[in-house]
């Protein structure tokens, strides 16, 4: 009787614990956000003759590709891209409403991750960090670390701090960003592992990899007569290097000083390959993907943005970069199968924001284009002689925005605040188009949305992003192919015109079906998306939706 009743004993706890694993949330190895910067959709298929079978189009073919993806805010900058990435959320929720932004309470004008409270690692000088603080929603990576009572592990990669800061959310493990004055990848005191670096990031730092990877130089990886994508190697468009007179391969830094050696690897596609090698090191150093929950690495690749603006889209540049990304990808893919296993994580790529082409090209092509300079002190001048006050009624013209100086209006009760906005609107329209021969669509009271006639999507993306302690009071929208800017070389972004706004995506890997879909999927989607994947809380701000195509 005994005997039996041990066996029956042993049935019950096999059951249970049979029981238990099978009810045990089923979720990848590792998850990788891959964010390109910069990155323009028609990238895909402008450079997809030049690209291998094995990096991008290995995602195209095998993975599930949305290509109508847009961004539905504005400014369409670097900080709210990554942030409404991995929030779902938007700059009027967020509160990241540019890479800086005037803060109308306090009067500061604020870098999007400056954080006074914490300093950097591994400098003595205690010198004031960087933190997420400033974001006012969680993450995606916050969410997958909350769900899994902080098992999960999340690190951030870029060459840009609030690239990689933001991704990795308020709890992540640590984010890791290339500091251009000593060569290596830091983090800052706020993240509770980081008070040393670890090992791992001091060999790695140990290798100075930037410095001798900018000592290669820059060379095209093919015959010049075979870069048909691209205008001439040598034009008006592009800015040149340091240094040198031309625009012109082989670009040679060799002979540079290390500190401007250090700097110069940003804009080449070796930032890229030193990113992808510190997202490496990461990953074998901490034992990424191993542990019983998934872990995210975010990952950020911000040379083909310093590129871009250097550049311009249609610069050889440009070409020979994503030629080289394109490789870089394909041995990042590899890696991955080799250490966490094909079909046991689950990456996406997309990018911040697109970026437009150069307005000269555009002008001498016979399409209207140009650019918009500084005009906060003509737009003062203009309003000391309308209101016969010596002083600044506009603090300053911010990301498209234009911000009041509200202290002093507060203090003179002789101007009226809603006279000066319309001041401000009629000389942006009227006397501005005039002087610098800028046309521009719409000046938009932000305070008063209702009672502007503004078309959609335009009209959508300015609430979404408008945040009413960070944005200013009016925003500027130039006509297409306008930007405001004080370079005739390379480009910028920032606008809601689809060259700035309609970006890739791409999901590969972990229970992504094959396939495409034209509909049209916003930024805010991807965290949505993540969320019902991964069967874990959407971010506290996201207004998104899971994707059909991928969720059963």
């Amino acid at each position: 009787m005994k005997r039996y009743l041990i066996c029956f004993l042993a049935l019950i706890v096999a059951f249970s614990s049979c029981t238990k694993k099978a009810r045990k949330v089923t979720r990848p190895k590792l998850v990788v956000g891959l964010v390109i910067d910069q990155m323009r959709w028609d990238y895909l298929y402008r450079y997809y003759s030049r690209f291998g079978n094995d990096g991008f189009k290995r995602l195209i073919r095998d993975g599930y590709n949305c290509q109508n993806t847009m961004i539905n805010y504005l400014p369409t900058f670097t900080a709210p891209g990554h942030t409404c990435i991995y929030t779902g959320s938007v700059p009027s929720i967020n509160g990241i409403a540019g890479n800086n932004w005037h803060d109308n309470v306090t009067g500061e004008n604020v870098y999007c991750v400056d954080d006074d409270k914490v300093y950097q690692v591994g400098d003595s000088s205690k010198k004031a960090s960087f933190s997420p603080r400033n974001m006012l929603t969680t993450t995606i990576t916050d969410e997958l670390r909350l769900a899994t009572n902080f098992r999960s592990r999340v690190f951030g990669i870029a060459l840009k701090d609030r690239s990689c800061i933001l991704p990795a959310g308020h709890t992540a493990n640590a984010a890791y960003w290339y500091n251009d004055r000593s060569g290596n990848f830091v983090t800052s005191s706020y993240y509770d592992s980081a008070y040393q670096n670890p090992s791992w990031l001091i060999a790695f730092n140990k290798k100075n990899m930037a410095d001798s990877l900018v000592k290669m130089n820059w060379d095209l990886t093919d015959s010049l007569l075979n870069y048909t994508e691209s205008t001439c190697d040598n034009c008006q468009y592009e800015e040149p290097c340091k240094g040198t007179d031309e625009p012109v391969f082989p670009h040679k830094f060799d002979m540079m000083s290390k500190a401007e050696r250090l700097g110069a690897i940003k804009a080449m596609p070796a930032g890229n390959t030193l990113t992808f090698a510190m997202a490496k090191a990461c990953i074998h150093g901490t034992d990424l993907g191993a542990g019983e929950d998934a872990d995210f690495l975010c990952i950020s690749l911000s040379s083909p943005d310093y590129c871009g603006h250097q550049f311009a889209p249609n610069s050889v540049e440009q070409e020979d970069m994503y030629i080289k990304l394109d490789k870089e990808i394909a041995a990042f893919l590899d890696n991955l199968d080799r250490d966490i296993g094909r079909g046991n994580y689950l990456l996406f790529l997309t990018a911040d924001h697109g970026g437009a082409h150069n307005p000269q090209y555009m002008k001498d092509k016979h399409i209207p284009a140009g650019i918009a300079f500084n005009v906060t002190d003509d737009l003062n001048n203009y309003l000391k002689g309308v209101y016969k006050k010596d002083v600044k009624l506009v603090s300053s013209i911010m990301n498209y925005q234009v911000f009041l100086n509200d202290s002093i209006l507060a203090s003179d009760r002789t101007i009226n605040r809603d006279e000066v906005k319309q001041s401000v609107r009629n000389w942006l329209m009227k006397t501005m188009p005039q002087q610098y021969s800028v046309p521009v669509s719409y000046v938009i009271d932000l305070e008063d949305m209702g009672r502007m006639a503004v078309p959609e999507p335009i009209r959508t993306m300015v609430i979404n992003g408008y945040n009413n302690r960070r944005s200013g009071c009016l925003q500027i929208i130039c006509n297409p192919g306008w930007f405001e800017s004080d370079h005739f070389a390379g480009t910028t972004h920032g606008s809601w015109n689809p060259y700035d706004s309609h970006i890739p995506l791409i999901w590969y890997g972990w229970h992504v079906p094959k396939g495409e879909t034209h509909e049209v999927v916003n930024m805010t989607d991807i965290s949505a998306t993540l969320a019902a994947m991964l069967h874990i809380q959407m971010p506290n701000g996201c207004i998104g939706k899971p994707l059909k195509g991928l969720i059963n």
